[in-house]
């Protein structure tokens, strides 16, 4: 780390800017945030920087920089002409004051991307190797900070001697709460309601510690496809429960005091039983905990969302329910294909043959249709009872079909085949990962190729 970072204090201090034109015009922007008196040296300034010195924002000098005083805490040479740049970082150095001339590293520091919420503030840099993604992950940061993040730190300041009375564990949900779900809400109302509310808050006792469980969708499998939601409450947890194909990439995001228990179900093995599941989902929220149960794809997809719900209602705990990208939609669109067509398709079936008793009962004779199609969840071992099924229903030997293991993950891989080569296929590929199976649907590159093929021969 060459550039180490700090907060500087500027109230009742000085900065000191060399150029008034457009060089200048952004410093000025983020300078003007600060409590800082601004002193802006340079001839011909630019029109934003006459007008702000009309507003008295900034104290305007139609001059180049003679001296530095002795109350400047920093001087920013931002004349675009190297030559005056260096007479000023010169004048600013003699007077013992850190210089930054705008884009040069040989400055005695940065200025780094901010994301202002004051009185919170999050300084982003790359020293200065890749401004651009300094830039991305600024615009990132400001998403997941709430744009009411400042006023509810402000307002929460003045009750913070009143809740260090509670313990570690209470403290931390009790601000959870307020910053990210209650406060929020009170924001639209006024001030005065975030004060309200704080103080309804602080009344609950003993319910405002309650334990809670979030039922999320962890997605495919890579951890940028998660929701924004989904990532910070998985971060606010302080317990995490996960399905054994849940990444670690995901896992990782977790605040590092989280406990993380798997509850891995593995096909035709050896796996948790879903009635443990319940009983810990309770157990633990029951004793206080903020829990993230963490779900493959989307939870409400074949998740047994139900069961868990139904076993909270029963032990009186709060949840709630994140939806996620489920692994169909990402299989998709790693074929680069859309699961729905006008002309082709008008309606999806979801299919899952972990449970062959209900598996059976599909209607597969409208599956065997010409242009029908279906992603089937869990269907490996059930590749040649899907073949027969639709073969007998009629479905034409050539149907395409193609098989996506691990979507979305670094470690995919496609497995384009047809209906009649379906059990083959998946045997010779022998996958060890999820797969989905998209039935009726090819990659893209695949049928572009045979479209074009079809083309060549009508010549």
């Amino acid at each position: 780390m060459r550039h180490f970072p700090v907060f500087l204090d500027t109230r009742g201090k000085s900065v000191v800017v060399s150029g008034a034109g457009e060089t200048a015009v952004a410093k000025l922007r983020l300078l003007m945030r600060t409590e800082a008196r601004i002193a802006v040296h340079g001839a011909e300034p630019a029109e934003e920087v006459v007008r702000w010195a009309a507003e008295g924002r900034i104290a305007l000098t139609e001059a180049p920089l003679a001296e530095v005083g002795g109350d400047a805490r920093l001087v920013y040479a931002a004349n675009a002409d190297p030559v005056e740049d260096a007479r000023v970082a010169k004048l600013g150095r003699e007077a013992g004051v850190l210089v930054n001339i705008v884009d040069d590293l040989t400055s005695d520091f940065i200025t780094p991307a901010i994301v202002d919420r004051d009185p919170v503030t999050v300084a982003i840099g790359t020293e200065g190797a890749a401004p651009v993604l300094a830039r991305k992950i600024k615009a990132e940061v400001e998403e997941l900070l709430p744009s009411s993040l400042g006023l509810l730190a402000r307002i929460g300041q003045s009750f913070r001697a009143r809740v260090e009375a509670l313990d570690s564990r209470a403290r931390r949900a009790f601000w959870t709460r307020f910053y990210f779900e209650r406060g929020p809400r009170a924001v639209a109302a006024g001030s005065e309601a975030v004060s309200e509310t704080l103080e309804t808050m602080l009344t609950e006792g003993v319910a405002a510690t309650k334990g809670f469980v979030h039922l999320i969708g962890a997605g495919p499998g890579d951890p940028e496809l998660l929701t924004m939601k989904a990532r910070r409450l998985l971060h606010e947890a302080d317990v995490v429960i996960h399905d054994r194909l849940v990444p670690a990439e995901i896992l990782e995001l977790a605040r590092r005091e989280a406990r993380v228990i798997e509850v891995g179900k593995i096909a035709y093995g050896p796996s948790w039983k879903q009635e443990d599941i319940n009983a810990l989902l309770v157990r633990e929220a029951g004793a206080g905990a903020t829990v993230a149960r963490l779900k493959g794809g989307d939870a409400v997809l074949f998740g047994r969302l139900d069961e868990e719900i139904e076993a909270l209602e029963a032990a009186g705990i709060g949840y709630a329910i994140v939806p996620g990208i489920t692994s169909a939609s990402a299989a998709a669109a790693t074929i680069g294909q859309s699961l729905t067509r006008r002309g082709r398709n008008a309606s999806l079936r979801f299919l899952t043959a972990h449970d062959m008793n209900g598996f059976a009962d599909h209607d597969w004779r409208d599956l065997a249709k010409p242009g029908a199609t279906a992603a089937i969840y869990m269907g490996v071992k059930a590749a040649a009872f899907i073949r027969g099924r639709l073969l007998m229903h009629g479905a034409a030997t050539a149907t395409p079909v193609t098989c996506v293991e691990n979507a979305s993950r670094p470690d995919q891989r496609v497995i384009a085949t047809t209906l009649i080569d379906l059990p083959e296929a998946l045997a010779e590929a022998c996958p060890t990962g999820p797969v989905m199976i998209l039935l009726g649907l090819e990659p893209r590159a695949a049928l572009a190729a045979a479209e074009l093929n079809e083309f060549k021969e009508a010549l």
